[in-house]
Parts: C-alpha cells; structure tokens; sequence
C-alpha cells in the first residue's frame, strides 16, 4: 500500500504537544493530532480486529468508532441509527393533525425557506402528499424582497386561498406574530424546523424543533429535512395503525432520502448519528437518478461520476440556491418537486445560468469585501468582527461573501446590503466558540437591529444604517473574549502522517469507508513531513499547483484552492524547490480518463 510513516515520525506524541513540531503554520495554527491519547489503544484493536491498517484504525478511532462497531461504522443505516419520531416534543401532535388532513382531504399549505434545506422540506411533504392523491399549496418568500421567514400576509394568503392546515418548514420558530395571525384566521400551523429558540415559542398547535429549549430528543444536529423526514415517519406510523394502507400502497419513504441527504449537506449540519445515515443512503438513492430534478441537474452539470458529497455541497447545493439569491425564489422547489422531464431540464438550464451569473457578482462583491476587511484588520490587528457593508449590494449573496470573510481571515464576520433609504439586510458567519446566532438575537431584544436569528455558526438580520456603531460595539464588546480564546487555541487537528509513496487509491479506497465525510465527521487530513515542493505555478490567478517530492523521491501531485495571496500560497511560492511540511486531504483526481490521487493543500510549515 505504500509508505506510512513510522509512529515517532507521524508525530504521534502526547496530544499536548504540537504535532511535528509546528506551533504556528502559515495559517497561524498549531498543529495537534486528531486522536486523544486516551483512544489510542483502541486504534490499534480497531486495526487487529478488523484486519484494517493501523492509519485507518486511527481515523476510525478519532471519530468514535470502537472495536466492536467498526462493520455498522462502515454502513451506517436507518436500521440502527434511526431514532423514535415521537422521542421530539410536539411530534405526536403534529403527526396525528397531518393525518387528520390527509384523512379528510383537508387544503393544506406549506410555508417554506429559500435556500436548498428549505426547497428539500417542501418537495418531501408535496411528493408525500401526491402519493396520497392529495396536493397542498406552497408558499416560499423572495429573498431579496421579503427576506426570511413568514409574515403576516403571506400567512393571511395561504389561509384565504383555502388552507385549513399551514406547515413552516426551516422557519417558524421565531414568528410570533404570524403565526397568530393564520390562527386567527382560522388554520392551525405546524412548525418543523431546526433553528434556534427563544424561550417563547409561538402559539402553533406544534412545535417541532430538536433545538428548542424543553427538547430532550438530542437531535439539535437534524437539518430541517431531516426533521420533515422523522415527521413522514411519525406520519406513515400512525396511517398504518388506523388502517390507512390495509388497501393502498405504503410510500417508500426510503426512496426520499436523496432530497435528505441533500439538504443534510448542504445546510452543513454534523455528520453525526442518523445524520450519516441520511447521506451514505441518500447517496445510494441519488446514485439511481429517480429525481427527474435531481437527474436534470447532474446532466446539465455534467456528472461523469457517481455523486459524492462534494456533488451535493458544491455542484447541485449552488445552483438550487440560485434561484433564490438571484430572484427566483421558487425554481429549485420546482425543479425537485416536478415529474417532467422536460420541466426538469428547462428549470435545471435556467439554474445553471443563474448560477454563472451568481458568481460573477459574487467575484465582485468579494474583493470588496476582503478589501475592507483587510484595512479594518491593519487598523486594529485584533479587531474581534469584521464588517462590510456597500450600497447596492445584492442581498442573495451575502451569506456567501461573509463566509469566505469569515475562513479567510478567521474572525465573525457581517456583511450588509444598504438600500435607498437606510435599511440593512445581512448575513453573518462566525468561528468555533462564538454563538452569533444568540448575540443576534440579543441585539433584536436590545433594538439595535430591526429583526434577526439563526445558529450558533450563522445569521441573518436586518437594521437601519443609523444603528451600525452600536451594533459594531456590541457585538465586539461580546466576543472580544471568545475569539481571543478561540486564536489562542487555533488548531489544526490531522490524523497523521504520510509520504507521497504512501497516498495510494488503495488508501483511499479504505479510507473512504469511513464516510461519509462532512461537518461534524471531518475527511481525515494527513501531513507530509518534509517534502520537496517542486513544479509550482499559479493558476487562474488565484489557486497553486505544485508536486511533493518525499526524500525516497515519490511524487504527489497537489493544489492549494483560492491560496495564491494568502499567507499559505506566499510560503508555497517561496519554497520552489525546498521542503516543506505539507497538511491536506487526500482525494482522486479524475482526468482524460486517468484517475490519480491528488493532495488538497490546507496549510503548510517551515521544518525546524
């Protein structure tokens, strides 16, 4: 299989020592090994019991796999990692008023976000529905005009188009007013999402959310899909026990989990528990092209290959999202919930368009963005948050620049769009230990912004250009602690070490066992002590292609993405011809019909 380098080499030490000796990369972190001490015998049981090699053990082993649960590691399912729909509060509720609706034909409505985990939840009741012979009216908000969330009217015009049934799929959770309204009017609501919550719910007959406060299920890491999918379950069980099916057919729910792992991915919660279950099946679904969406998209953008996790976050997440940050809210909804295959390619064309032209705003609102952040940070080194803001900008693309802000240069970041008349609409991103989500919803509460909410890593808010000092101060005043800490401790975790000779297909084969991989269940990362960098040269401007030479002379081809003006790409160019310690994740590089493994640079070091 190649070389592996002996245990003292890979710098398998205490785990409070910085691994090869590196206490600050060219990315300001220290490196540290993945696996605790206090794991490592059971990465070598892990090896022997399993006639896996001892690099592999480890990387199952820093995950949580044990000795014994290696093999349901491996295939994580449904089977063993789905939990009881009816252990999140208000399930019960919200299953039996679904079936009532379906029983006596009832018009229900879906209120439902923008953005891909939105777009899943609404296509999984509506092809839910459609199986029963029943439709239901959907409603998804322009994201430029009307931002997130319900508001009263749409709400209103559900119910006066006929909805006795409302469900927010996404979103709900905070809209208070809204929903009052609806209920008002005479519908009962049904909230399934995930986001955070206030203490105070709104007066929905159900609630369905892992992360609301009195929720014990331990499923906070769900996408909203996921939760729409255990509703289904919830749904399916009880329409069984009422002998709904003793004469028509069961939906096989099972082939729905390509719109779960979909969303799973793309709205990058943890890979963690069922989670992983929903992706590694989802995948297999995927890989059959039943969606004639799904199957229109993968054509227009020209898959030649199975579709992998990096299909799903970076080809169709994107252009299903297009539509929505661009003013075509509604395509990718369409796009996954409709039969035709004509429809499908025609949707999918205009979303591979949108997206072209999403990128190209997106290109130029970037420059500006790290422009100011960039004087902000030469002005004040340790500034805690960054913050840019232009007139004009487009507001779909907002979350999209603060997250590159925000893994450029390591801090919380906002980015805000101001109209005519003053009004803000942003996005945030921010960094391990920092909760943004609450500190926005803090300045809601406070009145320095207009409304707001979101998770502990996103956000979004809006305000009046008046309040942008005060919310600057605040928000600074709160994490100047937390991100202190958090560069303190800024670390990059590997899984040890490797030579070019060592980076086989046959590793990554094995490796690739222990997806899938994504937040919350990293791709293992391996350093590459000492190689030779040669061949370097910079491509379209930005990214750097280079070769690692290990000392027995192996080669391995690698790439830095988007390096060339960072500190990373600086030391890479510097150091044509001297080695190097080199960090990265190992993938297969398909060319021409040739497959090759290639290194994606993540950071780099001086050797002592």
């Amino acid at each position: 299989m190649g070389a592996v380098l002996p245990e003292r080499a890979s710098g398998f030490a205490d785990e409070t020592e910085a691994f090869l000796g590196v206490d600050r990369s060219a990315g300001g972190r220290r490196w540290r090994q993945r696996l605790d001490t206090a794991r490592e015998h059971l990465a070598t049981a892990i090896a022997q019991q399993n006639g896996l090699p001892e690099i592999l053990g480890r990387v199952l082993a820093a995950r949580g796999a044990e000795p014994q649960t290696v093999e349901d590691f491996f295939n994580p399912t449904l089977r063993t990692l789905m939990p009881d729909p009816a252990s999140l509060q208000d399930m019960e509720t919200a299953a039996a008023r679904f079936v009532a609706a379906i029983r006596n034909d009832e018009p229900v409505a879906i209120f439902g976000d923008y953005d891909v985990d939105g777009a899943c939840s609404i296509t999984l009741l509506e092809r839910f529905l459609r199986h029963h012979g029943r439709k239901a009216a959907h409603y998804i908000p322009d994201r430029l005009t009307e931002g997130y969330g319900p508001s009263d009217a749409a709400m209103l015009g559900l119910r006066e188009e006929g909805a006795t049934l409302i469900l927010t799929v996404d979103c709900g959770t905070a809209s208070h007013g809204p929903i009052a309204a609806a209920n008002e009017a005479g519908a009962d609501v049904i909230v399934l999402d995930h986001h955070q919550a206030d203490e105070t719910l709104p007066e929905a007959l159900a609630v369905v959310n892992p992360n609301r406060e009195d929720d014990i299920s331990g499923l906070g890491h769900l996408a909203a899909a996921g939760v729409v999918f255990m509703f289904l379950v919830a749904v399916t069980r009880q329409l069984r026990a009422a002998g709904f099916y003793d004469h028509r057919a069961e939906p096989n729910l099972l082939s729905f989990l390509d719109l779960v792992a979909l969303a799973t991915i793309c709205d990058v919660v943890p890979l963690q528990g069922i989670n992983r279950a929903f992706v590694a099946q989802g995948l297999k679904i995927l890989r059959l092209r039943q969606n004639p969406g799904l199957r229109a998209l993968g054509d227009v953008s020209r898959i030649d290959e199975a579709p992998s996790v990096y299909t799903l976050g970076f080809v169709f997440g994107p252009r299903i999202n297009a539509g929505g940050r661009t003013g075509f809210s509604g395509l990718g909804t369409a796009l996954l919930c409709t039969d035709d295959d004509v429809e499908a390619r025609s949707l999918a064309d205009r979303l591979e368009a949108l997206n072209t032209e999403r990128k190209a705003i997106e290109d130029s609102m970037l420059q500006e963005a790290f422009a100011i952040a960039e004087a902000a940070l030469e002005a004040e080194p340790d500034k805690p948050l960054l913050i840019a803001h232009g007139d004009g900008w487009h507001k779909g693309l907002l979350g999209l620049v603060s997250s590159r802000v925000t893994e450029r240069f390591g801090r919380p970041s906002l980015v805000i769009a101001w109209d005519e008349a003053g009004e803000g609409t942003g996005s945030g991103r921010s960094i391990a230990g920092v909760d943004l989500g609450r500190a926005i919803r803090d300045c809601v509460t406070a009145k320095l912004l207009t409304k707001g909410g979101g998770h502990a890593m996103a956000a979004g808010f809006a305000l009046r250009r008046d309040r942008l000092q005060e919310l600057e101060d605040s928000l600074c005043s709160q994490f100047r602690n937390g991100v202190a800490a958090a560069d303190e401790a800024r670390e990059m975790l590997l899984d040890g070490a490797l030579s070019a000779a060592g980076a086989t297909p046959e590793l990554l084969a094995l490796l690739d066992q222990a997806g899938p991989f994504g937040m919350g269940h990293p791709k293992p990362r391996f350093a590459f002590p000492a190689h030779r960098i040669t061949g370097i040269r910079v491509m379209k401007g930005t990214h750097i292609r280079c070769r690692l030479q290990s000392p027995d002379g192996a080669r391995l081809d690698a790439c830095a993405f988007r390096a060339a003006e960072a500190p990373l790409g600086k030391l890479l160019l510097a150091a044509e011809g001297r080695p190097l310690h080199v960090v990265g994740h190992l993938r297969i590089n398909r060319w021409q019909g040739r497959e090759t493994v290639e290194l994606t640079i993540e950071d780099a070091a001086e050797p002592r």
